[in-house]
């Protein structure tokens, strides 16, 4: 089995799918305890949104990486956007690959890997319940955790921390 690191996969698919990379630019992180702001520059493979299912694939189809752990999104609310991260896996085992795109936050769309990939289903819904990015050509994008009625995405940093207007309402 061939193991991969971040690197590695940047120079294979530099070669077989170079339209795909990103360069990474710094983002805006505070150090520990709020000291101060850092440009912090991601070591994993950045992807360019419109080719994240060509990427997808070809780590399933290509390098045997068939196994999607799961999809974390951080808010970076200062560089306005939402980064997304894509933890894949070789099926013998192994440490995991990582994709990841950026989307500005007031335009959150991203192409949905359910269709070719069911399991990345209950991942893009908790990110649409929880984040509001929209997956287009999802087949049921709704909410998982939430009610429908629920206004709001509650991990989004900008999201009102104290409060609920739903609990002790008379309606």
């Amino acid at each position: 089995m061939t193991r991969l690191d971040a690197a590695a996969l940047r120079e294979r698919m530099q070669n077989d799918l170079p339209d795909a990379l990103v360069e990474p630019a710094p983002l805006k992180v505070k150090a520990a305890h709020g000291a101060k702001t850092t440009g912090f520059v991601t070591d994993d493979t950045l992807i360019a949104p419109e080719h994240l299912i060509a990427a997808a694939l070809y780590l399933r189809d290509t390098l045997g990486y068939a196994y999607l752990s799961d999809i974390a999104v951080v808010d970076y609310i200062a560089d306005d956007l939402f980064e997304l991260g894509y933890r894949f896996y070789h099926v013998e085992g192994g440490p995991a690959l990582v994709l990841k795109i950026r989307v500005p936050r007031d335009t959150p769309e991203v192409p949905a890997l359910t269709p070719v990939w069911p399991g990345a289903n209950f991942h893009e819904r908790e990110a649409f319940d929880l984040y509001g990015i929209i997956f287009t050509d999802h087949p049921f994008l709704r909410r998982i955790y939430l009610w429908d009625e629920f206004e709001g995405f509650p991990m989004r940093k900008d999201f009102p921390k104290q409060g609920d207007k739903y609990i002790g309402e008379d309606e």
